[in-house]
Protein backbone atom coordinates (compact mmCIF):
# COMPACT_ATOMS: atom_id res chain seq x y z
CA UNK A 1 0.00 0.00 0.00
CA UNK A 2 1.40 3.50 -0.86
CA UNK A 3 2.23 5.68 1.92
CA UNK A 4 0.57 8.90 2.37
CA UNK A 5 3.39 11.33 0.82
CA UNK A 6 4.10 8.75 -1.81
CA UNK A 7 0.07 9.50 -2.62
CA UNK A 8 0.56 13.01 -2.22
CA UNK A 9 3.97 13.26 -5.24
CA UNK A 10 2.13 11.25 -7.87
CA UNK A 11 -0.80 13.66 -7.13
CA UNK A 12 1.36 16.65 -7.34
CA UNK A 13 3.18 15.26 -10.68
CA UNK A 14 -0.32 14.84 -12.35
CA UNK A 15 -1.32 18.28 -11.33
CA UNK A 16 1.90 19.59 -12.83
CA UNK A 17 1.89 17.51 -16.04
CA UNK A 18 -1.98 19.09 -16.84
CA UNK A 19 -1.09 22.67 -16.32
CA UNK A 20 1.95 22.05 -18.72
CA UNK A 21 -0.05 20.06 -20.83
CA UNK A 22 -2.86 23.22 -20.79
CA UNK A 23 0.01 26.03 -21.24
CA UNK A 24 1.29 24.53 -24.27
CA UNK A 25 -2.40 24.17 -25.77
CA UNK A 26 -3.30 27.61 -24.75
CA UNK A 27 -0.37 28.67 -26.20
CA UNK A 28 -1.07 27.36 -29.52
CA UNK A 29 -4.58 28.72 -29.43
CA UNK A 30 -3.31 32.21 -28.81
CA UNK A 31 -0.48 32.28 -31.82
CA UNK A 32 -3.75 30.74 -33.78
CA UNK A 33 -6.01 33.66 -32.80
CA UNK A 34 -3.27 35.81 -33.40
CA UNK A 35 -2.45 34.72 -37.04
CA UNK A 36 -6.06 34.53 -37.84
CA UNK A 37 -7.10 38.03 -36.25
CA UNK A 38 -3.94 39.88 -38.34
CA UNK A 39 -5.03 37.54 -41.40
CA UNK A 40 -8.34 39.29 -40.88
CA UNK A 41 -6.70 42.59 -39.99
CA UNK A 42 -4.77 42.98 -43.34
CA UNK A 43 -7.61 42.34 -45.38
CA UNK A 44 -8.54 45.54 -43.47
CA UNK A 45 -5.56 47.73 -44.23
CA UNK A 46 -4.56 50.30 -46.82
CA UNK A 47 -2.12 50.43 -49.20
CA UNK A 48 1.17 50.83 -49.02
CA UNK A 49 2.53 53.25 -52.30
CA UNK A 50 6.34 53.07 -53.16
CA UNK A 51 7.21 55.75 -54.87
CA UNK A 52 9.17 55.12 -58.37
CA UNK A 53 10.62 57.11 -60.76
CA UNK A 54 8.69 57.80 -63.65
CA UNK A 55 11.69 56.52 -66.30
CA UNK A 56 15.39 57.09 -67.35
CA UNK A 57 16.21 60.83 -66.10
CA UNK A 58 16.69 63.67 -69.16
CA UNK A 59 19.12 66.50 -69.71
CA UNK A 60 17.27 70.13 -70.12
CA UNK A 61 18.87 72.12 -73.23
CA UNK A 62 18.43 75.13 -72.20
CA UNK A 63 15.95 75.79 -75.02
CA UNK A 64 12.15 76.15 -74.37
CA UNK A 65 9.88 75.10 -76.94
CA UNK A 66 6.53 77.61 -77.64
CA UNK A 67 4.74 77.06 -74.21
CA UNK A 68 7.80 77.72 -72.20
CA UNK A 69 8.80 74.11 -71.11
CA UNK A 70 12.21 72.98 -71.40
CA UNK A 71 13.46 70.81 -74.42
CA UNK A 72 15.07 67.73 -72.69
CA UNK A 73 16.90 64.85 -74.62
CA UNK A 74 17.08 61.19 -73.35
CA UNK A 75 20.87 60.25 -72.01
CA UNK A 76 21.38 57.85 -75.40
CA UNK A 77 21.05 60.35 -77.78
CA UNK A 78 24.75 61.49 -76.45
CA UNK A 79 26.22 59.09 -74.69
CA UNK A 80 25.38 56.53 -78.10
CA UNK A 81 27.83 58.62 -80.04
CA UNK A 82 30.94 57.29 -78.44
CA UNK A 83 32.10 54.08 -77.07
CA UNK A 84 32.21 53.31 -73.57
CA UNK A 85 35.14 53.79 -71.58
CA UNK A 86 34.62 51.41 -68.48
CA UNK A 87 37.63 53.27 -66.24
CA UNK A 88 35.77 56.17 -65.72
CA UNK A 89 35.16 56.30 -61.89
CA UNK A 90 35.06 60.41 -61.31
CA UNK A 91 34.33 63.39 -61.98
CA UNK A 92 37.86 64.47 -63.58
CA UNK A 93 37.76 61.65 -65.55
CA UNK A 94 35.10 63.24 -67.54
CA UNK A 95 35.91 64.99 -70.91
CA UNK A 96 32.78 65.95 -72.62
CA UNK A 97 29.61 64.90 -70.56
CA UNK A 98 28.71 65.78 -66.86
CA UNK A 99 32.27 67.60 -66.19
CA UNK A 100 32.00 68.57 -62.38
CA UNK A 101 29.94 65.41 -61.42
CA UNK A 102 30.58 65.21 -57.67
CA UNK A 103 31.27 61.07 -57.27
CA UNK A 104 31.46 60.07 -54.08
CA UNK A 105 30.36 56.55 -54.28
CA UNK A 106 32.85 53.80 -52.99
CA UNK A 107 35.72 52.04 -55.47
CA UNK A 108 32.79 51.38 -58.27
CA UNK A 109 32.64 52.96 -62.07
CA UNK A 110 29.88 54.92 -63.85
CA UNK A 111 29.58 51.69 -65.32
CA UNK A 112 29.03 49.62 -62.44
CA UNK A 113 25.42 50.80 -62.53
CA UNK A 114 24.97 52.44 -65.95
CA UNK A 115 24.36 49.97 -68.69
CA UNK A 116 27.18 50.52 -71.27
CA UNK A 117 24.90 49.10 -73.98
CA UNK A 118 21.73 51.39 -73.32
CA UNK A 119 22.07 54.39 -71.15
CA UNK A 120 18.81 54.80 -70.54
CA UNK A 121 19.16 51.56 -68.38
CA UNK A 122 20.68 49.91 -65.49
CA UNK A 123 23.18 47.33 -65.01
CA UNK A 124 23.00 44.97 -62.40
CA UNK A 125 26.28 43.06 -60.76
CA UNK A 126 25.68 39.97 -62.44
CA UNK A 127 24.99 41.90 -66.39
CA UNK A 128 21.71 41.84 -66.71
CA UNK A 129 19.68 45.39 -67.58
CA UNK A 130 17.24 46.53 -65.48
CA UNK A 131 14.64 49.37 -66.01
CA UNK A 132 15.36 52.52 -64.43
CA UNK A 133 12.15 52.41 -62.41
CA UNK A 134 13.28 49.85 -60.74
CA UNK A 135 16.62 51.34 -59.05
CA UNK A 136 15.85 50.60 -55.77
CA UNK A 137 16.54 46.80 -56.92
CA UNK A 138 20.26 47.82 -58.04
CA UNK A 139 20.75 49.33 -55.06
CA UNK A 140 19.74 46.86 -52.77
CA UNK A 141 22.39 44.05 -54.51
CA UNK A 142 25.21 46.41 -52.06
CA UNK A 143 23.09 48.01 -49.66
CA UNK A 144 21.31 45.09 -48.12
CA UNK A 145 21.03 45.80 -44.69
CA UNK A 146 19.43 49.25 -45.77
CA UNK A 147 17.52 47.09 -48.20
CA UNK A 148 16.18 44.83 -44.94
CA UNK A 149 15.61 47.78 -42.69
CA UNK A 150 13.76 49.19 -45.39
CA UNK A 151 11.64 46.48 -45.63
CA UNK A 152 10.72 46.13 -42.01
CA UNK A 153 9.72 50.29 -42.14
CA UNK A 154 12.89 51.61 -40.34
CA UNK A 155 14.69 53.23 -43.24
CA UNK A 156 13.89 55.43 -45.72
CA UNK A 157 11.03 58.48 -45.70
CA UNK A 158 7.65 58.27 -45.58
CA UNK A 159 4.04 59.99 -45.61
CA UNK A 160 0.37 58.82 -44.74
CA UNK A 161 -0.66 56.98 -41.65
CA UNK A 162 1.26 55.10 -39.35
CA UNK A 163 -2.11 53.16 -38.47
CA UNK A 164 -3.12 51.36 -42.53
CA UNK A 165 -6.46 51.11 -41.00
CA UNK A 166 -7.36 54.66 -40.97
CA UNK A 167 -5.36 55.50 -44.47
CA UNK A 168 -3.14 54.68 -46.77
CA UNK A 169 1.01 55.46 -46.57
CA UNK A 170 3.56 56.43 -49.37
CA UNK A 171 7.68 55.54 -49.28
CA UNK A 172 9.97 57.42 -50.96
CA UNK A 173 12.71 55.15 -52.94
CA UNK A 174 16.39 55.42 -52.58
CA UNK A 175 17.04 58.29 -54.87
CA UNK A 176 14.41 60.31 -53.18
CA UNK A 177 16.81 61.26 -50.70
CA UNK A 178 20.32 59.86 -51.81
CA UNK A 179 22.15 61.38 -54.77
CA UNK A 180 23.36 58.09 -56.33
CA UNK A 181 26.66 59.42 -57.37
CA UNK A 182 27.61 60.87 -54.02
CA UNK A 183 24.72 58.71 -51.52
CA UNK A 184 26.61 59.64 -47.75
CA UNK A 185 24.77 62.42 -46.31
CA UNK A 186 27.25 65.81 -45.85
CA UNK A 187 27.78 66.07 -41.95
CA UNK A 188 26.19 68.53 -40.26
CA UNK A 189 27.69 70.77 -37.38
CA UNK A 190 24.75 71.10 -34.40
CA UNK A 191 23.87 74.55 -32.91
CA UNK A 192 22.90 75.96 -29.47
CA UNK A 193 19.36 75.24 -29.28
CA UNK A 194 16.55 77.98 -29.45
CA UNK A 195 16.37 80.23 -26.85
CA UNK A 196 12.76 80.29 -25.85
CA UNK A 197 12.14 83.86 -24.40
CA UNK A 198 9.32 82.94 -21.68
CA UNK A 199 11.36 80.91 -20.08
CA UNK A 200 14.51 83.76 -19.47
CA UNK A 201 14.02 86.44 -16.82
CA UNK A 202 12.97 90.06 -17.98
CA UNK A 203 15.48 91.42 -20.05
CA UNK A 204 17.70 88.98 -19.95
CA UNK A 205 19.96 89.48 -23.34
CA UNK A 206 19.12 93.03 -23.83
CA UNK A 207 20.80 95.90 -23.83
Amino acid sequence: MLSRDAILAIMLIGTLAAGCSRETSDSAMTDRADQQAASRQDVELHPIFIRRPAGPPRVGTGVFDASGAEITIACSTCHASREPNFDNASGADLDLFHQGLTFRHGSITCLSCHDPGNYDALRLADGRRLEYPDVMTLCAQCHGPQARDYEHGIHGGMTGYWDRRKGPRTRNNCIDCHDPHAPQFPRMIPTFKPRDRFLTGEGVGHE
